[in-house]
């Protein structure tokens, strides 16, 4: 795979970008964006070689989208129009559900390998990429009996080569699962941020009395709503499911407060710890 085709090359794509370079010395890496300071910014970094567009695509032997969900559904399609019988393409969308279905009939299908790499931090743009961003991460792949084997084994020596880890899932499955363990993880971050602005006034107050632990919850609320807002609408009905059971538990937390049964918050707590036992080893 030496023609690497970035459409996207922010966090997600410029990190993927470093890690191949570093394993694949010969591969050359094209960038697609929709805006020229994008690229420029990549190639001043050295995450790209080249800039491209997708009338390019036919010369590409691996395509990486790393685009919102919403303008991967929109685009796949022509993505897949546009490349070669070999192309190996694959996406990094954190909703499956829908980019699966969008392409399930298209005469390419079998080039193309729903992928979610569970990783990233809240910083976006090229200068955002990272080195080792995805060693000991998971890559959740969807549907990978639709992805021709040999295009399969391909992904998985280069997911092999940088340091994932592979599990496989049913798009629903991933997009329901996801809600939990990330989507609802984001939307309290922007809300308790929302909360102190709305709230502490007085920016200084802020900044001196926030601790580690507001700085760690609220990280999060610093990742960009482009991104995040077709996320939301993607997994619309899995969302409001987890927000539903969220408010719930804030709820009950509350009026135990107002109850004054702190031995009942205590127990709420310890029984919560478990989470560590689950969590352990993850960095």
């Amino acid at each position: 795979m030496k023609n690497i085709y970035l459409i996207g090359v922010g966090l997600i794509g410029g990190s993927f970008a470093i890690d191949i370079k570093k394993h694949f010395s010969d591969t050359i890496m094209y960038g697609i964006s929709r805006k020229e300071t994008t690229l420029d910014e990549a190639l001043s970094l050295n995450l790209i070689d080249k800039k491209a567009t997708i009338a390019d695509l036919q010369n590409a032997d691996l395509v990486i989208i790393s685009i919102p969900v919403d303008a991967t559904v929109k685009l796949l399609p022509t993505i897949l129009d546009n490349i070669a019988d070999h192309t190996l393409v694959i996406d990094a969308g954190s909703t499956k559900e829908a980019i699966c279905k969008v392409v399930e009939n298209h005469s390419k299908r079998r080039n193309f390998l729903a992928c979610h790499p569970i990783a990233g931090t809240e910083n976006s743009g090229p200068s955002a990429a990272i080195p080792n961003l995805y060693v000991g991460k998971t890559n959740i792949i969807c549907e990978v009996e639709k992805t021709t084997f040999k295009l399969q084994e391909k992904a998985l020596q280069l997911f092999t080569a940088i340091g994932m880890r592979i599990r496989y899932m049913d798009p629903v499955a991933h997009d329901k699962h996801i809600a939990y363990v990330s989507h609802l993880s984001h939307i309290s971050s922007f809300m308790l941020g929302k909360t102190v602005l709305e709230k502490e006034k007085n920016e200084r107050d802020i900044f001196d009395m926030a601790g580690s632990g507001f700085a760690s919850t609220v990280r999060l609320a610093k990742s960009s709503p482009a991104m995040w807002t077709p996320i939301f609408k993607q997994n619309k009905e899995n969302v409001i499911e987890t927000l539903e059971e969220y408010i719930h538990n804030l709820q009950h937390f509350k009026e135990l407060m107002q109850q004054e049964n702190f031995d009942e918050i205590y127990n709420e707590m310890e029984n919560t710890n478990y989470i560590k036992q689950i969590l352990n080893g993850i960095k």
